[in-house]
């Protein structure tokens, strides 16, 4: 089991998750490439000017790390980085994997083996009624059931499990800002018996564009996502294509052809999702995920300077590329950027530069305030430096 982090090094490495510019792929990349957040930190303005930044990167400073650790603990909660033993080992397997995590609750239950269940905010009666049959069923088999707190089937979902075993809420916006603000209790019922994760800062109020990011986490921590009453274009189905591209498997519960609300879930049917009628559904095809075993035996973080990344991820590799040739590779992946997300497996296939040259690159547009990292291990072109994507809430 990994060490714990020194003092320096663990509040090092909250002022780097929580500067903003600081994507979850490029904090990988600095601590690799310096061999610790402190050393990333010191290396951040000269890294800025090299990148073309138009304005400095400003971490924040101990102090203010120091409040915030302060104020979740007095909330009964703490934080939990990315390679200390207690961070879910599901969750470390994504490339982006959220280098912080704020945890009111019981953390334990993050590595525990879960299903997620998600789905539209204004579900029918009968879909919640399906949800939460599913939540208190998938419990009682000993499930530990993650879901996004959002009104309608995760509520439901949540209540179910509530009744019968152990929920995971993730929540979009900083612990202390419920919401919906009707499910305050309900978020207080779960930290009590289950555990309430957020990515984001205490004080940060659920914007449209974190909710992309909350659902990367509900179906990190999962082994399958099950999806009740989605439409086609609904925050559930950006949780099932997420889970799907990391391995996770997918269950959806049919639907109405005449339900709009259906729609969603019932593609997922049609492109090869199981169909899902009872947890029975669910308790038959969901297999330990192949890597789980390996994962919770193995140290999330491997050893030395820069613990914290899962073999076999390379350690930072500097570009053989330099001069005329990097700028090559430069012009090559910009080339390859759009507004659009990208996935980074695909600029790796289609630009001629070595790995190494293209991680170099990403980190430099991501400095300079030129592209965004978005959940999945996709990157999009900002039009302007600074500017943020806008996704629509869920």
């Amino acid at each position: 089991m990994s060490a714990p982090l020194p003092d320096a090094e663990f509040e090092a490495r909250i002022r780097l998750a929580r500067c903003d510019g600081i994507g979850p792929m490029s904090f990988r990349r600095l601590v690799e490439r310096f061999g610790s957040a402190r050393g990333a930190i010191e290396a951040l303005p000269a890294l800025a000017r090299q990148a073309g930044r138009p304005t400095p990167l400003h971490p924040p400073t101990v102090e203010a790390v120091r409040r915030e650790r302060d104020r979740l603990a007095a909330l009964g909660g703490r934080f939990v980085l990315l390679g200390e033993p207690a961070y879910p080992p599901l969750l470390a397997a994504l490339e982006d994997a959220p280098p912080l995590l704020a945890v009111l609750g019981e953390v334990g239950l993050l590595a525990q083996r879960a299903v997620a269940v998600v789905g539209g905010r204004n579900a029918t009666a009968n879909g919640q009624r399906i949800a939460e049959s599913l939540g208190a069923d998938l419990a009682r088999a000993g499930l530990v059931i993650v879901s996004g707190l959002a009104r309608g089937v995760d509520a439901a979902a949540h209540r179910g499990a509530l009744a019968t075993g152990r929920t995971v809420a993730a929540i979009a916006g900083g612990l202390d800002c419920p919401y919906p603000p009707e499910n305050a209790a309900l978020q207080a019922e779960i930290a009590a018996s289950g555990a309430v994760v957020a990515e984001a800062p205490l004080g940060t109020a659920p914007l449209a564009r974190h909710f992309p990011r909350r659902n990367r986490v509900i179906a990190g921590l999962a082994l399958g996502v099950v999806v009740v009453e989605a439409a086609l274009r609904s925050g559930s189905l950006i949780t099932a294509r997420l889970a799907a591209e990391n391995g996770r498997e997918l269950f959806a519960v049919p639907g109405s052809p005449l339900d709009p609300r259906c729609q969603g879930s019932n593609d997922l049917i049609r492109q090869g999702g199981h169909l899902t009628e009872s947890a029975a559904d669910v308790l038959a095809n969901l297999p330990d995920h192949p890597s789980r075993q390996g994962l919770a035996r193995v140290p999330g973080f491997a050893a030395g300077p820069a613990p914290g990344f899962a073999e076999p991820r390379p350690a930072w590799e500097e570009p053989a590329e330099s001069g005329p040739a990097l700028a090559a590779a430069r012009e090559s992946v910009l080339e390859l950027l759009g507004p659009s997300p990208t996935a980074v497996d695909e600029i790796l296939r289609r630009c001629p530069a070595s790995a190494a040259a293209v991680a170099s690159i990403l980190l430099d547009l991501e400095l300079a305030g030129s592209i965004e990292t978005l959940p999945g291990n996709r990157v999009a072109l900002l039009a302007t430096p600074g500017e943020s994507r806008r996704n629509g809430m869920p």
